[in-house]
């Protein structure tokens, strides 16, 4: 498979046109500051089919000021008590756990990757030798970070939520001037959980045409039904939430999917991306004994007898679909009939002597 602009290889993996859909288990930090959990994610992501785990890496101090308020949905979800940092000080993964994650994740044939939130967390990630970049999509204007990211020369995949279609463009550019990595774009809405009305799939269209990368969506809403809706439409990548419990604490659990969910959405998606086919338009073989019995054909009204010239009173049209097609009959008519021929017998070309 030729690798252009709008593909790029990431280990054993293609993504973008011509490939299998990218399917990215987004353990984030649902694990809770756990490794035995996170080790947990990365077991259910294999076993639910996906090709990649993500997770984020960040140092709360250098992420978010003491004084930052958690978003709607963090109270929601981890109570009114606390900061954002207080919260996120608890989701970190130090650099040995990411390390035991990655070879977790290498052992379970999965590509590990993740979002760095600031710039000593890009080195962390380089130290890991990740194969794989991730930009949220907070971190879209941040052309400081991006600038860093894409120095690697590394595939990048950049999240578009909360975006305008300049400031896309502003983060491609930067990306490009930077070391210009290969670069898919995922569309986003940035809510938790994302309402389906405002989602607005054919966005990702949008950012195909625009930029002419690899373009997917990482969704948000509750339930499988918009990512396969996005399969359909086109993305080279899904990325969903992964937890085990929904009803685990922490910010992300209630807008993920339990494992068998995720394993639907997999199957979900092998089966779309098996039925989209080629584009063209041809019986395929399956129809093949539907048609014989489905279509009609010239038959013979009455007897008719050898040499007699086929009118159209003695013509009718039935099935089954095995011999002179209707769409013929004026071509047909007129002809004579080469021998004896049955009332309601199929007529074929060789029945008939040439005009």
């Amino acid at each position: 498979m030729s690798v252009s602009r709008r593909s790029f290889r990431v280990g054993e993996r293609v993504i973008g046109d011509g490939a299998p859909v990218f399917v990215v288990a987004e353990a984030g930090v649902n694990h809770n500051g756990d490794l035995a959990l996170a080790r947990r994610l990365v077991d259910a992501a294999r076993e639910a089919g996906a090709d990649a785990v993500k997770f984020q890496t960040f140092r709360s101090d250098a992420l978010v000021s003491r004084h930052a308020p958690k978003a709607a949905y963090q109270r929601a979800t981890t109570g009114e008590a606390g900061s954002q940092a207080e919260m996120l000080s608890r989701l970190e993964l130090s650099f040995d756990q990411h390390v035991d994650l990655r070879d977790r994740c290498a052992k379970q044939g999965l590509v590990f990757f993740s979002a760095p939130f600031d710039e000593a967390s890009v080195e962390v990630l380089a130290a890991l030798g990740v194969s794989l970049y991730k930009v949220p999509s907070g971190e879209i204007t941040n052309l400081p970070l991006l600038a860093r990211i894409a120095a690697k020369r590394k595939p990048v995949i950049l999240s578009t939520g909360m975006s305008t279609l300049d400031e896309v463009a502003a983060a491609v550019d930067a990306i490009g001037a930077a070391g210009d990595p290969p670069l898919a774009l995922l569309h986003c809405l940035s809510a938790y959980p994302a309402p389906v009305d405002e989602v607005n799939v054919r966005a990702m269209g949008t950012l195909r045409d625009r930029f002419g990368c690899p373009v997917g969506f990482s969704d948000h809403t509750l339930g499988i039904a918009v990512a396969l809706g996005a399969v359909a439409r086109g993305a080279a990548i899904i990325e969903k939430h992964l937890t085990l419990d929904k009803s685990l604490p922490g910010p992300d659990h209630r807008a993920s999917l339990e494992p068998g969910e995720f394993a639907e959405l997999v199957r979900g998606i092998r089966a779309i991306e098996a039925s989209l086919g080629d584009g063209d338009k041809r019986p395929m073989p399956c129809e093949a004994d539907v048609r014989r019995v489905a279509r009609k054909s010239l038959v013979a009204a009455r007897a008719l007898r050898a040499g007699e010239v086929l009118t159209s009173d003695a013509v009718a049209i039935k099935r089954p679909g095995t011999g002179i097609p209707p769409s013929a009959l004026d071509s047909a008519l007129g002809r004579r009939v080469r021998r004896d021929v049955m009332a309601d017998e199929v007529l074929d070309w060789a029945m008939l002597e040439t005009p």
